[in-house]
């Protein structure tokens, strides 16, 4: 049994996770991408979208962030990895993209990101992530989406 219950909740991200996972393999323990992270784990969002956290502390606080990921966006792959490891300092550097679309709109949704990891003990414990936010716009239609006009 896994970390976080009611996987189901996030088959939207699948991908996601399968990508992780096979950038930490060998590097961190845990069987899905929620048991490759350290209880007490912290997220940094540094490039990220408006009303996006820009830290979340705590294994559950990343899944409750993440459990209504599925009525913004589907994701139908995860792909082009790249994997850096600093053996010294354990820092893992991931370069990977997503294609899927967004749920509101219909519309395609593809994204590029860097997400740079700590690994203590075998499991994640920071993380700061990267992504393209005028991907997101474009895909959800904002800023039309937030002030409610086309």
């Amino acid at each position: 049994m896994t970390a976080v219950g009611k996987l189901a909740d996030f088959r939207a991200l699948d991908p996601f996770f399968r990508i992780i996972e096979e950038g930490v393999a060998g590097l961190a323990d845990g069987a899905h991408f929620f048991d490759l992270l350290a209880e007490d784990v912290v997220f940094e969002y540094v490039i990220t979208v408006p009303g996006y956290p820009r830290r979340v502390e705590g294994r559950q606080a990343v899944a409750e962030l993440y459990r209504p990921y599925g009525a913004t966006f589907s994701l139908d792959r995860c792909y082009d990895l790249a994997v850096h490891h600093d053996q010294v300092t354990g820092v893992v550097v991931l370069e990977y993209a997503s294609q899927g679309r967004a749920i509101p709109t219909g519309t395609a949704y593809s994204n590029r990101y860097i997400s740079v990891l700590s690994i203590v003990d075998r499991k994640i414990a920071h993380w700061r992530d990267y992504l393209d936010p005028l991907a997101v716009f474009d895909a959800i239609g904002w800023p039309a989406a937030a002030t409610g006009s086309h």
